[in-house]
């Protein structure tokens, strides 16, 4: 979270990134952003985030391979809930995808990318930054 220097670590947890573990992380996630005080309609936008996120994570960061996702969960005065997704797989950029043409007749869009729109339009901010060799994808929510 050190882009929000405010934001202080509610919380952190670390798996093998493996779909069996999709459930309590989303659970963990879900725990921590109530005891921030989010609301339940908000908790399920941060849920679908996360599940999103995290399913990206587990079916292409590590091609093969084997591989950890660590998630943090922070919180500031302000009111701004923070979780942040960390793995060590190939280097990628959520962000740097284009916006899919949701206009564009469904026979006709590309395959792929409506996830990250999703993510994009569910959340209030989502950054990434690669660092360490890991990439971290944050979504911040305002309370």
């Amino acid at each position: 979270m050190s882009r929000y220097k405010t934001m202080r670590i509610l919380s952190e947890i670390r798996r093998p990134a493996r779909i069996e573990h999709l459930r309590e992380l989303v659970a963990f996630v879900d725990k921590c952003a109530k005891t921030h005080g989010i609301d339940s309609e908000r908790c399920l936008k941060i849920g679908l985030a996360t599940e999103e996120i995290l399913v990206n994570i587990f079916d292409y960061a590590y091609q093969g391979s084997e591989g950890d996702v660590r998630v943090r969960c922070g919180a500031d005065q302000r009111g701004w809930f923070a979780a942040e997704f960390e793995d060590t797989g190939i280097p990628f950029d959520m962000l740097a995808s284009d916006e899919p043409d949701t206009t564009a007749d469904i026979s006709e869009r590309r395959i792929g990318g409506l996830g990250i729109h999703l993510v994009r339009k569910l959340m209030d901010e989502v950054t990434y930054r690669r660092e360490r060799d890991a990439n971290i994808l944050t979504i911040i929510v305002r309370s």
